[in-house]
């Protein structure tokens, strides 16, 4: 019977069927073949429902959704070529930077492509950089501010590991992700200087009249990382507080200040954002169910005996921990390997002395690395549907890039104190 049901969710899982329903299926299987009351499923999923955290998810999901539907984007190139252009490769600095901000704000790397690339690609061959450059910069940059807080990522990251009695702190998670993802940005605008070296690249003269006009126009929405930094920095404020001052000054600024988004509008904002925040709960509720699961079968202990019986070092594991990441950052969403993959893995790097907030630096780093890694990374396919172009050209675009970026990865991964340098 259980081999029998076992094969109906992996036919199901085959034939594209939503992934809640393969992660519960697999729970109540796994419960029910041994013997253990399914009540444990709802049990699991009230028990969620008591994080404190989940506060900040819809809050931070929505003005994320708000800004993406304004011209913020707009603003922001405007204000980042005004303060940067004058700068060698300043173009590609702005891009950076732009896309990073984006990103942070909006929580989503796709979304940064689309609003952001019929901006920034034909400012980037305008100035002179080349076609190939120009497309694979904003496809990698789609994925750069997934560290920077309020990244949804580590929210999520936090939640799973609260939920496994793992004391981790969302505020340090924001506050570790601070300097690798500027070493991300800075090598990715030096590969830029070295690559483009011989393109003749004008600069932008520096006008202080261009930069007080446009920091004029975007003062508003500069305020929002000023916000969100000076909560974490200060203490004042836990993350459920940033989050609903966040949403409330965001819908302010964009609905009665700026005017670029409706009221009608704000329902349909609101389903969406709220469509998207429901399905993360929906996998993360049933995930950890999975996991109690997992537990209850000592899976964890037997993953950690089976890696120690088979990589020596500390060392080893992180390497072979970043290959596999990165892999699945190529084929799952982030948020669904956050669910699935942390419960499994969180275990056996605290049995080798990782730090939990390391752990989830490493993580992310990896996955934002995995949306445009070949042969299936997410924002390759968004990125040749939006410039219009064939996916192989996109990858051999943008893994030059993926290459200096794995470099920073391994020295996120082998330097742990400057990822919580600031932390401590």
């Amino acid at each position: 019977m259980s081999a029998a049901l076992s094969g109906l969710l992996l036919l199901a899982a085959l034939i594209g069927a939503p992934l809640f329903t393969i992660i519960l299926g697999g729970a109540a299987l796994g419960f029910w073949s041994s013997g253990i009351d399914l009540m444990v499923l709802p049990i699991e999923l009230y028990r969620l429902t008591e994080n404190t955290l989940l506060m900040a998810l819809p809050l931070f999901t929505f003005a994320g959704y708000l800004l993406s539907e304004s011209k913020t984007a707009d603003r922001l190139v405007r204000l980042s070529e005004a303060a940067l252009g004058w700068l060698p490769g300043g173009m590609v600095l702005i891009s950076l930077l732009a896309c990073a901000f984006f990103t942070m704000l909006t929580g989503g790397s796709g979304v940064t492509i689309v609003a952001l690339g019929a901006l920034l690609v034909p400012a980037l061959k305008q100035a002179g950089y080349t076609d190939k450059f120009a497309i694979g910069l904003v496809t990698t940059s789609g994925s750069m501010g997934l560290l920077l807080p309020p990244a949804i990522p580590l929210i999520l990251y936090g939640i799973v590991a609260q939920q496994m009695n793992v004391a981790v702190n969302i505020q340090d998670l924001f506050i570790a992700g601070l300097i690798p993802a500027f070493l991300m940005i800075l090598s990715l605008w030096g590969y830029g200087l070295w690559s483009q070296r011989h393109q003749i690249i004008p600069l932008i003269p520096f006008n202080w009249r261009t930069l007080i006009k446009e920091a004029k126009n975007s003062k508003w929405e500069l305020g929002i990382p000023l916000i969100v930094l000076g909560g974490l920095l200060s203490g004042w404020l836990v993350i459920s507080d940033i989050a609903a001052i966040t949403a409330l000054y965001v819908l302010i600024v964009e609905v009665f200040i700026y005017k670029d988004v409706s009221l009608k509008a704000l329902p349909r904002i609101a389903t969406e954002a709220m469509k998207m925040v429901g399905g993360i709960l929906l996998i993360l509720g049933v995930a950890l169910a999975f996991t109690n699961l997992l537990v209850d079968m000592e899976m964890p202990a037997k993953v950690f005996d089976w890696v120690k019986a088979n990589i020596d070092s500390r060392w080893a594991f992180l390497l072979c921990l970043n290959i596999g990441l990165l892999a699945l950052g190529a084929i799952l969403d982030i948020f669904a390997a956050l669910i699935i993959i942390v419960p499994l893995i969180l275990p056996v790097a605290l049995e080798y002395g990782i730090d939990p907030i390391h752990l989830g630096i490493i993580f992310v780093a990896n996955m934002q690395i995995g949306y445009f890694t070949p042969p299936v990374g997410m924002n390759l396919f968004i990125a040749s549907y939006r410039f219009k172009r064939p996916i192989t050209e996109l990858y051999r675009a943008t893994i030059p890039m993926m290459f200096v970026l794995l470099f920073v990865v391994l020295v996120i991964t082998y330097w742990p104190e400057m990822v919580l340098f600031l932390v401590r």
